[in-house]
């Protein structure tokens, strides 16, 4: 991510746990057949680094991996979870994705996931993606789209979060439902051989309801969206405490199912 976004979720205790149930199999699997040992790979916006330490162990010992963030203290982070899985691979930079300080054609493949999203100029994000991306290379981008999210059993609660999140990082300077437009922002930044799809999060059992309506829950009262829709005058914290008790309720129903909606797009350089 860059300088000149502002990153609608924080990187709050309830961000960075949601964040680090990522995995490369849960939310790269579009790309991992096209991972090859000794490959050179950029992972933009890496996070907390589970995703990719996991594409580190895919390219083995003779590939590469640069991770990628905006945030010093998420790389932190990254490099605990690299040192922790005894990973030797990896190297950390800070990175605008407007502009990466890095050469024309210097990786194999370069990846983000769920940053698109969050920037000013996606378009332009993917055209230094592709920049950066030697010939023959792929470019790999996974985002999802938040209007496109759904759920059961209905909850007015739920109606709220959901139009106030898209919102506040409409406000921002980002786009909630990117997940949709991969493929338009692909084609105007040039890509011809580009492979569209899609890919879903489902949160449906006990263990992931409870997990993914707690985590929304205090991500709505204690994160940086929290204080942004009080900041943009979009919700009082009494709006904020009841959407919480919404997702609290959601998550309590036995029949309760969510599902997260992704745009994906594999690009031929």
């Amino acid at each position: 991510m860059t300088s000149r976004t502002v990153y609608t979720h924080g990187f709050h205790a309830s961000v960075l746990r949601s964040h680090s149930w990522r995995t490369a199999e849960n939310s790269a699997a579009y790309l991992l057949p096209h991972l090859i040992p000794g490959a050179a790979l950029l992972d933009i916006g890496c996070g907390p680094g589970t995703i990719t330490a996991d594409l580190a162990e895919r390219v083995g010992g003779t590939g590469r991996v640069t991770a990628a963030d905006a945030s010093q203290e998420v790389l932190d982070q990254a490099r605990r979870t690299a040192a922790d899985r005894g990973l030797t691979n990896l190297d950390f930079a800070v990175a605008d994705i407007h502009a990466l300080d890095f050469p024309d054609d210097s990786f194999d493949v370069v990846h983000a996931h769920q940053v698109l999203q969050h920037v000013t100029d996606p378009v332009q994000a993917l055209r230094e993606m592709r920049r950066v991306c030697r010939p023959g290379g792929v470019v790999a981008a996974r985002d999802s789209d938040y209007a496109a999210m759904t759920w059961y059993p209905e909850n007015p609660a739920l109606g709220r979060w959901q139009d106030l999140y898209r919102a506040v990082a409409a406000a921002n300077g980002g786009e909630p439902d990117a997940g949709r437009m991969l493929l338009s922002w692909a084609q105007q930044a040039g890509f011809a051989e580009i492979v569209p799809s899609a890919g879903t999060w489902c949160y449906a059992t006990p263990e992931d309801r409870d997990w993914w309506s707690g985590m929304w829950a205090e991500r709505m009262t204690s994160s940086a969206v929290a204080r942004q829709a009080v900041e943009q005058g979009r919700a009082t914290e009494e709006d904020l405490r009841s959407i919480a008790e919404g997702w609290r309720e959601w998550g309590a129903r036995q029949d309760g199912w969510f599902v997260v909606l992704h745009g994906e797009i594999l690009c031929r350089v």
